[in-house]
């Protein structure tokens, strides 16, 4: 018999992938948990039966929300991560010598706890000394915090659950007084294409124009996401992505990348018709 997981793209699409065993699978006080071995994309975590990450293409989601503020903003000293339970963007931050502190706000230490045992190489930076854990509701931490940092990435899951409150008006205006005065903010966007998620975009792009003087949207492709077609959005209260990237400056340090590099970073910004439309960019 064969088993096989399938994720739910929209309510007319699914994504199904062949399963060898189920590693692990547990409740926590937030959600179901479960970690599959797959086929074809390795090891998988879902959370309340949806997709959050896989070990073949998890690379391509982590290097983007991370190496695309931290090439315009590279002497960013204290960073804040939202969520990020499974380790994958703090690995990619302590690439960086001059990051003095990491602290990351993960409301389900469940999820942390799991991923460390069974994606050991996307949670590895997590031991690393400058990373600090708060397993708590973020929201509840960010309201505490004033201008403390240089970058604020928002790494969570789908804007339902317990990820619902990090996608309101509320959240992105407690993120722009957490940041320095040359602060960024990233969050994941979502997919464009499919008009279930292209609503969410145009709600959380909306939120963060109303808060941010620079706001914007990049892209990237996530074969197990849903269209594959992926949002990030980048806010700063100085920096525009394109003009004040720091190429050189950050070619220089040979960060070892596997999808991003700095033409893409500035391919990665140049939108279809239609996002760019969806937006109400043109």
């Amino acid at each position: 018999m064969e088993l096989w997981y399938t994720d739910q793209h929209t309510k007319n699409v699914r994504f199904s992938m062949k399963v060898k065993e189920q590693l692990a699978t547990c409740e926590s006080e937030f959600q179901r948990i479960d970690i599959l071995q797959t086929e074809e994309f390795g090891k998988v975590l879902v959370l309340d039966g949806e997709l959050m990450i896989t070990q073949k293409d998890e690379f391509i989601y982590h290097e983007m929300i991370t190496h695309v503020p931290m090439a315009v903003h590279p002497n960013a000293k204290n960073v804040l991560v939202i969520g990020a339970g499974d380790g994958g963007t703090i690995r990619e931050l302590i690439k960086y010598d001059n990051i003095e502190r990491i602290d990351m706000v993960e409301i389900d230490k469940k999820v942390t706890d799991m991923c460390m045992e069974y994606f050991k190489e996307t949670a590895c930076g997590l031991s690393d000394r400058r990373v600090h854990m708060y397993f708590e509701e973020e929201l509840r931490y960010v309201r505490q915090q004033h201008d403390k940092y240089d970058l604020i990435i928002v790494d969570c899951a789908d804007p339902y659950g317990p990820a619902e409150g990090l996608f309101t008006k509320e959240f992105y205006g407690t993120c722009f007084k957490a940041l320095h005065e040359d602060g960024i903010l990233i969050n994941q966007h979502e997919s464009p294409y499919y008009s279930e998620h292209s609503r969410t975009v145009q709600k959380a792009h909306s939120h963060i124009q109303a808060v941010f003087p620079y706001s914007t949207v990049y892209q990237c492709h996530i074969p197990s996401y849903p269209s594959g077609h992926w949002l990030f959005g980048f806010a700063s209260k100085v920096y525009d992505p394109i003009r004040d990237l720091k190429e050189e400056q950050w070619n220089e340090l040979g960060i070892d990348t596997r999808y991003y590099n700095t033409n893409l970073h500035k391919g990665s910004f140049y939108l279809p018709n239609y996002v760019m439309k969806l937006l109400k960019m043109q």
